[in-house]
């Protein structure tokens, strides 16, 4: 897509804060974090939102997902347990999809969101 700031970031066309890549996605920071931990997570190929998916997207969404474990890891936020066996830590995930699921940009993506509460606009 021409318009795409994601394809554009995607192809190197505007620059990003990389935390990620490889030959189907690509990871980067948010540039307004609503938590001390805000990555995106993108397919390199375009498309524009989750309902638009098919069973030929399985793999690319697999992946997407099976890359956040590795993402939280690497930026503390990983669910650990004390001594006592209590887990602590944690992260959330979001996919928004179209207008009244709250997508801006159309483009599927997946927020990564962790770090000590309380997280701007977050309730839940």
């Amino acid at each position: 897509m021409d318009n795409c700031i994601f394809c554009k970031i995607a192809n190197k066309q505007i620059p990003s804060s990389i935390v990620y890549e490889d030959d189907n996605l690509l990871a980067f920071k948010d540039i307004n974090p609503a938590a001390p931990v805000h990555l995106l997570v993108i397919p390199k190929q375009h498309v524009a939102t989750l309902s638009e998916c098919t069973e030929e997207h399985a793999e690319v969404l697999g992946k997407m997902l099976a890359l956040v474990p590795r993402l939280a890891a690497e930026h503390g936020i990983s669910v650990t347990r004390g001594a006592d066996g209590e887990p602590s830590g944690g992260f959330k995930t979001l996919i928004n999809s179209g207008p009244d699921g709250g997508q801006e940009v159309y483009h599927l993506h997946l927020h990564l969101y962790g770090g000590p509460r309380p997280w701007r606009g977050m309730r839940t």
